[in-house]
């Protein structure tokens, strides 16, 4: 079987994840996903469509360039995070 290849682009749902307390149970309840797709898209092995992009962001109070990038990350500006 040939081996999968990461997506193209980089992403934070994971962290912010964790870092809201939130299972990926969780989070893929609140953004009506399939709990494995959370786990392919934190490890980069599932390309999201805009409308998941748009349900993680407003789940988890990011901008979508706070959630995802073509490059990889620098430490994340406070800017970007939620004040609570």
């Amino acid at each position: 079987m040939p081996e999968k290849k990461a997506v193209p682009f980089h992403n934070r749902v994971q962290m912010l994840r964790v870092e809201r307390g939130l299972s990926r149970k969780e989070l893929a309840e609140m953004v009506q996903i399939h709990p494995q797709t959370v786990g392919f898209i934190e490890r980069r092995q599932f390309n999201p469509t805009i409308d998941v992009c748009l349900r993680l962001s407003e789940v988890l109070g990011v901008g979508l360039d706070g959630i995802f990038s073509r490059y990889p990350f620098q430490l994340l500006p406070t800017s970007k995070l939620r004040p609570d």
